[in-house]
Parts: structure tokens; sequence; C-alpha cells
């Protein structure tokens, strides 16, 4: 199978296969005619693959190490790859190991991580944000889009092209197990715009950006990790809440969408996860909303995917519905055999395969893979953690932090002996120290109580009680929804993220130094979604 510019050792410059400077045969390598069409080469070479080659295309796998990872390259010419915490030791370690996959291959490869931020970061060393609902904080799809450039250039860095984010849940339901604060909020027109600025942030840093979890799994108290979530929407409420943040990625080109293993009745009436629904996937998604890109399902090691029909046959039922991509096969012989062996017998028609392989090569090809796909192991560490890339976390952390309440002035604190109490307190309280707030380990020297909550849920108003007589600030370092059981508190805050960036810049709130300015993206503490305070 004739590549240019194939694997991990180019640096550029060489044509896609099949482009010829002067209309030469396909497969030559050379600079591509102007006259040639972008992506044109691209039916031609799937005509020339091998059915197991155009089979291994479609799944992206885990792999244990560099040496599993190429095996599994050689063995299954699989398309993709996913890394985990457990691959990536250092950056230079991590560009190195990407080179050595890439070049092991005779097509680029989306090597991809679901790097969301916040509480679902898979990436050790990178610089770290606090993540979406802190973005929806800020109502700035210009700081969603700065933060995901980011990500998405240290991620390039280390040779990493495909990021499972952003999130386009809107997040529904407090008690939501599964989506929470990855979501930015429960407002389809603002979690929309700053899924646009998220989405070209990634493509800014050379990274395809994946929209996540089709049809919407915003509005479930289960979830789809241990069991199938049924999600009761109409089709009149789903087009209302559940469908504007996908048509704007859609509209923004986003590189692939996530399917949601979950069931939606009155959008389809089988009974199968989202997944492997045909009247969802391409009915729906490729349909009615007009999408032509990558679908890639969610992990198929999750139980929602797997429970109904088994590991070998929810690949082929995957492929069928419109998917093109398969996450995380749970035993990657198995399911790559089950869906050859289907492509062999006509259960998977040969057009429905070209098509779904035609669109991993033409996404590869809009992220350049085509044209190098070489990270620089030297310059990796320089590349991660930057000066500049801290400013914009904390740029984003302090203004997302946002007042709820603030009865009687209580804060800022100016001359008050603080006592500090909950997860992340030892921190909080250095941080306040810092900043010029005294603080007291005894609740009895103490002026003003702070109590942080960490999804406490309704646990939070017995620990404001346990505090007594004294004013009680309550601050929420997740979920947003912790401050529905701090009606007893006089000051009330949300930051969305118990991450050190966010701890800093809580403290600089409490103690004065930065106003806050972030508004509520869900409705919590008695106020509604976009209600914030600032200091007068």
């Amino acid at each position: 199978m004739p590549l240019a510019g194939c694997g991990g050792g180019t640096k550029g410059g060489k044509g896609e296969p099949g482009a010829t400077a002067k209309g030469g045969s396909a497969g030559t390598a050379g600079s591509p005619s102007p006259a040639v069409p972008k992506g044109a080469w691209i039916p031609g070479f799937v005509a020339k693959m091998s059915p197991a080659e155009k089979v291994g295309q479609l799944f992206v796998p885990t792999f244990s190490s560099r040496a599993d990872a190429i095996s599994l390259v050689k063995r299954y010419h699989v398309g993709g790859l996913i890394y985990f915490p457990r691959n990536m030791r250092t950056p230079e370690q991590t560009a190195a190991q990407s080179n050595a996959i890439q070049k092991s291959s005779k097509v680029p490869l989306l090597l991809g991580v679901d790097e969301e931020q916040g509480i679902v970061s898979r990436t050790p060393f990178i610089t770290r944000f606090p993540g979406n609902m802190a973005l929806g904080a800020t109502r700035d799809p210009a700081a969603a889009r700065a933060a995901a450039k980011v990500t998405g250039a240290e991620l390039r860095a280390i040779g990493i092209n495909q990021d499972y984010a952003p999130v386009a849940d809107v997040n529904l339901d407090p008690a939501n197990p599964v989506i929470g604060v990855r979501s930015f909020g429960s407002d389809p027109g603002q979690v929309s715009q700053l899924l646009r600025g998220a989405i070209a942030g990634y493509q800014d840093a050379g990274v395809a950006a994946t929209a996540k979890h089709f049809p919407g799994h915003g509005d479930t108290g289960t979830d789809s990790h241990t069991g199938l979530p049924v999600i009761q929407h109409s089709r009149r409420t789903w087009e209302r809440l559940d469908a504007p943040p996908f048509k704007a990625a859609i509209a923004a080109g986003v590189d692939s969408i996530m399917s949601a293993h979950i069931v939606v009745p009155k959008l389809d009436r089988s009974g199968d996860p989202s997944t492997l629904s045909r009247t969802v996937l391409t009915g729906l998604l490729r349909g009615s909303l007009g999408y032509q890109g990558v679908i890639i399902t969610d992990s198929l090691e999750m139980a929602g995917a797997r429970r109904k029909y088994g590991d070998a046959a929810t690949p082929v039922r995957a492929i069928n519905a419109g998917a093109d991509q398969l996450l995380m096969p749970p035993n990657l012989p198995r399911a790559h055999q089950a869906v050859l062996a289907a492509v062999r017998s006509g259960t998977i028609p040969q057009k429905r395969l070209d098509e779904a392989v035609g669109r991993v090569l033409r996404l590869k090809e809009a992220r350049g893979l085509f044209r190098g796909t070489r990270a620089d192991p030297a310059r990796a560490a320089a590349s991660v953690g930057t000066a500049a890339h801290k400013a914009t976390a904390r740029m984003v952390a302090e203004r997302a932090v946002t007042l709820v309440r603030n009865d009687g002035g209580l804060l800022p604190f100016k001359g008050r002996k603080v006592y500090v109490s909950g997860p992340k307190s030892a921190r909080l309280a250095a941080e306040l120290g810092r900043a010029g707030v005294r603080t007291t380990t005894s609740l009895t020297a103490a002026d003003a109580a702070v109590l942080t909550t960490l999804d406490a849920g309704s646990v939070t108003a017995a620990r404001v009680r346990a505090l007594g007589a004294k004013p009680v600030v309550v601050a929420a370092l997740g979920s947003p929804y912790d401050l529905d059981g701090a009606g007893a508190a006089k000051a009330a805050l949300a930051t969305y993220s118990s991450g050190a960036v966010s701890v800093t810049a809580l403290a600089e709130v409490l103690a004065g130094r930065v106003k806050p300015t972030g508004r509520l993206p869900v409705n919590a503490g008695g106020e509604r979604a976009g209600h914030g305070l600032n200091y007068g």
C-alpha cells in the first residue's frame, strides 16, 4: 500500500497518497496538483486497501506499552490508539513513543486521549485547567478557545493529535453522576457558544476535536459506565435542549462526534443504545443534522455498550448504525475478527465500510497527518507547562469564581481571623495566608469560618450547622449544586474545580485581591443560571 508522508518520520512537504505534481499514477509521492480537489485521492487509496487493512482503520484500542502498540499496528492495521496515564511518564518519553508508534504504521495514526481537563484529565504532566463548567461560569467563548488551544498545543507537542473533547452535553439533572461539571452548563445557547470556542482552540493547535456524547447525556441519573441510562426526552425537547450544541459543533467543523451509550425511546423505539442505533446515528445525526464527519463510539468497554449484544456483535452493529471509529474494544482480536467476518459475509456492506474508512482518512488529512506526525522529544518538556500556559489557566480559574451570596458584606475578608475546614482546607488556608488573610486552626478563636465542599450534596447543610454560630462561607470546589444545602451560610461561592489553580483563585477572591466575576452556569444555591455577585 504505497504511502507518502506516512508514519512518524516526515516533517511535511510531501503530498498525499495518490497525488502527484503532474498527474502521475495513484500511489506516487509528490506535491499535490492544484487542480486536484482536497481528498480526491482517498477513494482510489481506499480501493487498494485489503479488507483487513480497511477494518483496522476503524479501531482505536488501548495499549500497554510501546511494543504492544507497535504489535497492534502491525497485526491489526489499527487506525488509531488511545493514551492513558500509564502510557505517559514524561513529555520526552511520550513524544518519542508517539514517533515510534507512528513510524510502525503505513497510514498515519490518530493518537487520541480523553483530555477534557477538570475532573477528566488523562495526561499527567500538562497544564491543569479547571474544566468546562468553570469555563461556563466565565461565559466567554474566547476563554474556552484559549484554554483548548493551550491543551491542544501541549498534546500535539507529545505526538497526540486527537482529543475526545469538548463535552457538548447540556447538564440538566443536578444528580447526573457522569456529566455534571464536565458540561459547560444548563443553557443550550451558552453551551453552544463555548463549545464552538473550544473546538476552534483544539483545531488551532492542530488537534482533532470531538464533541460528545450524542444525542445528549445531560439529563440522566444513571452512569453509562456501569449501566444503560434511559432518557425520556421527546423529539421536541431534544431539539430544544440537547441538539443545539451538536448543531453548533457541526457548523464549527468539528472533526468527530462521539456517540452515547444511552437509550432515548422517543428518538428510537428499538431499545438499543444510541451507539448501536441506525435511527440515531445515521437517521438523526447524519440525516437530520447533516453531519458528514467521523462518528466515534464511546468506549466499548462500558456496560452501556456491551450489555445487550456482547463483545463480538456490538462493533458490527455500531458500524452498521453509522459509527466510523470503534473506541476501546474490550477484546480487539475478537472484535476485529467479528467485523472482518461481517464484511466478508456482506453483513457490513462494502459501501458502508468504505465510507467509514474514507471519513477516517479525511479526518487525518484535515489535521495534516499525511504531511507529517513527528513530535520533537527534545522540545516536548519545554512546550508543556510554560509560563504563558499557566497564566491562561489562572485567568480562567479567577474569572470562573462565582459569588452567589454575600449577606452583610462578609466578603472580602478584611481584618478577620478565619477558620478553614473541608476538602483542600490546608491548601486554601496556606493560600489565604499568602494573600494576607489571617487564619487559625481554632474555630473558637475565629471571626468567620470557610467550609469547602467537594460534591457533598445534601450533607452540606449539616456541615454548615456543625460550625455553630460563626459566620460561615461555603465554597463549592466541585459541583455547584452543593450550594443548594448552604442556605444557612452568610456567603457562598463556586469554583467548579478543586484543582490547585482554582483553590488559589478562590483565596485571591476571598482576600479581595481578585474581584469575583463568574456567573452560575446552572441553577444552584437558590439562584438561577446567570446569577453572580461582585464586590461593591
